[in-house]
């Protein structure tokens, strides 16, 4: 039995076919139109219809590079089911080099939008009904805000021996972190109309952090090959089993002054530990910034310039932290070249 052909907007993508498509989405100020890149690859076979999406925050680029070198794999050429791969959904912030809309709102809390409210609204609209309605199953690509860094993790609604599980556990990132739907994004309308959805975190805005991507490049594939999708071996070696967070706070800043952090993204610390000082440019007033809990540092600042309650570090709490610190470690080893701890 043929497979029927994908419809995408006005477009029509026959199977085994591979087409990229604009999706116009606003013009600037001189007249000229932007549009949303998108390339579709459909399958001559039955499967899921997996989006995989960068840069709904148009600073977080190292999304964009998951996506291109995803599409450039030798193993989707002969995929089951369809790929909708979009690097850049927010291009008019892509192009400012920000993570906002030029009306400074967040198109990752617009969602599920709307045709006649604020341009992320309206964005957020044309992108549901353009793109993510066709999806079966979502991968959103991110990475810590601008100035802060995160050690590669997976974020998701996770529910014993749902779907979302299962794409959690294949992706192989060392953390997993059980949280909360954000009203307003992409996951949050995704879930609640039954589409599993992973949020990969890593790295920093405006770098490309080839310790976040060549990660994010095989997490993308596993999880494709866990859904059916690509057929053959899997040639590396299995990561370590990601351990899964019971929650997450973060150290703050004691007092304004210059921060001198005393550990890496990625290690392990005991509460009450220093993980940094703060002092004034003198070194006359000084602070401590001391671990909230026991556990791995998951993200934190890349600005030494700090002021008083702003958030440092990012630690995950575990019940089996030495698990944690094992699966850390052994993804740290796993890169090449290794990093410096991440940082």
């Amino acid at each position: 039995m043929t497979r029927a052909p994908f419809q995408l907007g006005e477009h029509t993508i026959i199977p085994g076919q591979r087409l990229q498509v604009d999706v116009p989405v606003a013009r600037l100020y001189t007249h000229t139109p932007l549009h949303i890149p998108v390339e579709v690859v459909h399958g001559r076979k039955d499967g899921p219809v997996l989006l995989v999406c960068g840069g709904i925050h148009g600073d977080e680029i190292n999304g964009v590079e998951i996506v291109r070198r995803v599409l450039r794999a030798k193993a989707i050429s002969s995929i089951r089911g369809t790929l909708i791969a979009v690097p850049v959904v927010n291009v008019l912030g892509f192009l400012q080099q920000t993570r906002y809309l030029p009306d400074r709102r967040d198109l990752n809390r617009c969602f599920p939008g709307s045709e006649s409210g604020s341009l992320g609204a309206r964005i957020a609209n044309l992108f549901r009904e353009q793109i993510v309605d066709y999806a079966t199953h979502i991968i959103d690509l991110h990475t810590g805000a601008i100035h802060r860094t995160n050690l590669p993790q997976i974020r998701a609604q996770l529910r014993p021996g749902s779907e979302t599980e299962r794409m959690a556990d294949a992706f192989g990132a060392p953390v997993v972190l059980n949280a909360e739907l954000r009203e307003g994004s992409l996951r949050h309308y995704a879930q609640n109309r039954g589409i599993p959805v992973l949020t990969y975190e890593a790295g920093e805005a405006l770098r490309f952090d080839e310790w976040a991507i060549a990660p994010g490049v095989r997490g993308v594939l596993r999880v494709m090959r866990r859904l059916g999708m690509l057929t053959g071996e899997q040639r590396r070696r299995t990561p370590a089993p990601a351990e899964l967070a019971k929650g997450s706070s973060w150290a703050r800043a004691p007092i304004d002054g210059i921060l001198r952090p005393k550990v890496r993204l990625g290690a392990r610390v005991a509460k009450g530990e220093v993980l940094g000082k703060v002092a004034d440019p003198f070194g006359n007033d000084e602070g401590e910034v001391r671990a909230v809990a026991d556990g791995i540092v998951i993200g934190m600042s890349r600005l030494p310039l700090a002021n008083e309650g702003e958030a440092l570090f990012h630690i995950a709490r575990f019940d089996e932290i030495d698990e944690a610190e094992t699966a850390v470690e052994s993804f740290n080893s796993s890169l090449v070249p290794p990093p410096d701890s991440f940082y």
